[in-house]
């Protein structure tokens, strides 16, 4: 299952880069009714709304506004808890599930407002209170619960719009701060819990409006943090450095402060942003925008007034403030409510009224994958390394990782090794492209070994490549160790007449072999680069440094597989899948993240 394409875009307006998900939404469920809130918790995400069921692959199940899915394969978990009306929140921590919203029962027992809400069993837990208003938010931290909102009491206890519980065994906090008006977003860290909403004084303290952060443990007013937000603040996402908020007002804004509450940056959008999350570098954005401002600049009705690009819902930002080309495109008048980000999956997820996504259908759901983190290379970590600029007394080329891998020629019809300049050493040439049984074969051939098994380890392997437009075939191997139906596989290829390259995997039992493809071209006479990496739950493709794809793969796929390791082709028979370019440092890592 191909999940998404990723790659490095310029941003518009400036010189930055950044790496950033696919615009095509990955396969998950779809709701029959809003989703207000969505979380991450390892592999799983879950949501919650004012729906009723949830449908995957065609197959329609009951799920009364909470629901649980597979964040690699979107398939629905076992995890079914009841809320009798919207559920508007979401935090996860130590095993809980908490929700926050207009319920006054969760699986039938009566649960005002707030519940928590074992993370497997769906079960609802001993937090249980009577909260005056509505609460619009709910995170976790500090051995808490905060909960913000439109909030006069709890308990009977006096409460200005935000409160807080005990996670241990769930009783009313004494943290209390106040504002005089609704609280839209919290966000905890270590030191702070940010406040974002409509209110214009925190702990009655003037000119504390819109976004303000308090201590985590007292309540007490961060006087060093003193932004000054135009209009309100409905989202909030943290960073080491402060705080990325998602704005509404005359069009929306998304802005980008300093721990002292400075303005880095601001964007702006022709409708209100609502949303927004962090990942790799990037920040996301959802609203009810349909455009994104190219100055700071709008007019009547958030009307953008020195020009505008299209943006249907959902944005990205680079962290210098830069608008990138990301432009999933979602419908709908409302659109995007929340967002949220895994960097362990390196997905973000995207929920709210829209019923399609990229042209393709997605309701009220969509995640989309792609970012991750680069890492370099090392060569003294490689397990086989080949620059076919050395070879020894029979002929054959030298492993420079030092385990010894040597490489063998097997030939037929006259297929042998062709030596080309490349830097101040040389590379590897093979047969050109032809199409009758008598064509040269050409295949390097190394014997099989367990440091060459990755197993279910982290895996990165590699070569440099040279193929020109006449030299693409249906299908061409670079590197491959073992087949789809036996022991599993990895391997490197190029595919088809359009010079694509992509890396396959799949596992010791079964055949599905999952596929990461580059959506670039690499058959233009150029050299290039290509690294495959598989990391737990996704395979990658790399090329250039510029990461193009990334596919979901189950946690346990396993590679171990008696089959040599072989470059240039999967053998020498007719169908060999013959490599027609020329490859260069050609290397394999196993066990490195």
């Amino acid at each position: 299952m191909i999940t998404g394409l990723a790659t490095v875009l310029v941003a518009v307006g400036g010189t930055a880069f950044a790496e950033i998900v696919s615009s095509r939404p990955a396969t998950s469920p779809s709701f029959n009714g809003p989703v207000y809130a969505v979380a991450y918790h390892g592999d799983t995400v879950y949501v919650g709304g004012n729906f009723t069921t949830a449908s995957v692959n065609g197959r329609t199940e009951q799920r009364t506004r909470l629901a649980a899915f597979d964040a690699n394969t979107g398939a629905l978990r076992d995890w079914k808890p009841a809320a009798d009306a919207n559920v508007r929140a979401l935090a996860v921590g130590d095993g809980v599930v908490y929700a926050a919203g207009d319920f006054d029962t969760v699986n039938g027992e009566s649960r005002d407002a707030v519940a928590g809400i074992g993370e497997t069993d769906g079960q609802v837990t001993q937090l249980r209170h009577t909260v005056v208003g509505q609460p619009n938010a709910i995170a976790a931290g500090h051995g808490r619960i905060y909960l913000g909102g439109r909030i006069t009491a709890v308990d009977g206890q006096p409460r200005r719009n935000l409160a807080a519980f005990t996670a241990a065994d769930g009783t009313l906090d004494a943290w209390a701060p106040t504002t005089d008006d609704t609280v839209n977003a919290l966000a905890v860290t270590d030191d702070r819990v940010y406040l974002g909403g409509s209110f214009h004084r925190t702990n009655d303290v003037r000119s504390t409006l819109r976004l303000t952060a308090v201590d985590p443990d007292t309540g007490v007013l961060d006087r060093s943090f003193a932004p000054k937000p135009v209009s309100q603040v409905f989202a909030l996402a943290t960073h080491t450095d402060g705080v990325y908020a998602a704005l509404g007002g005359q069009g929306g804004r998304a802005v980008s402060y300093t721990r002292e509450g400075q303005t880095r940056w601001t964007r702006v959008f022709d409708g209100d942003a609502q949303a927004i999350t962090q990942l790799s570098e990037v920040i996301y954005v959802g609203g009810h925008f349909d455009k994104a401002c190219t100055t700071t600049n709008n007019g009547v009705r958030g009307i953008c007034t020195d020009g505008s690009v299209v943006r249907g819902k959902l944005a990205a930002i680079d962290r210098e403030g830069n608008l990138l080309e990301w432009a999933p495109q979602a419908n709908g008048i409302v659109g995007t409510r929340q967002l949220a980000a895994s960097a362990r999956l390196a997905s973000v997820s995207a929920v709210g009224d829209f019923t399609q996504v990229d042209g393709v259908s997605r309701k009220r759901y969509a995640e989309f994958t792609g970012v991750m983190p680069r890492t370099e290379r090392a060569a003294t970590d490689d397990v086989a390394a080949y620059n076919f600029d050395t070879t020894i007394a029979d002929g054959t080329f030298d492993d420079g990782s030092g385990h010894g891998h040597l490489l063998r020629a097997v030939t037929r019809n006259g297929g042998a090794p062709r030596m080309v300049p490349h830097g101040s050493g040389q590379a590897l040439g093979f047969p050109a492209r032809c199409a009758d049984e008598s064509c040269p074969r050409l295949v390097l051939q190394a014997g099989d070994t367990a440091d060459l098994n990755p197993g279910t380890r982290p895996l990165r392997y590699g070569a440099g490549v040279l193929l020109s437009p006449s030299e693409t075939g249906g299908g061409e191997n670079i590197l491959q160790k073992g087949y789809s139906n036996g022991g599993g596989q990895y391997k490197l290829q190029v595919d088809g007449q359009s010079g694509k390259p992509s890396c396959g995997i799949s596992d010791r039992t079964g055949t599905t072999v999952y596929v990461a493809r580059s959506r670039t071209s690499v058959a233009d006479g150029r050299w290039h680069s290509l690294e495959c990496r598989r990391t737990g739950p996704t395979l990658a493709i790399v090329v250039d440094d510029r990461l193009e794809t990334v596919t979901a793969v189950p946690d346990t796929l396993s590679v171990e597989t008696s089959q040599p390791f072989t470059v240039g082709g999967k053998g020498v028979g007719q169908n060999n899948d013959q490599f027609h370019g020329t490859l260069d440092d050609v290397w394999v890592q196993i066990g490195l993240g």
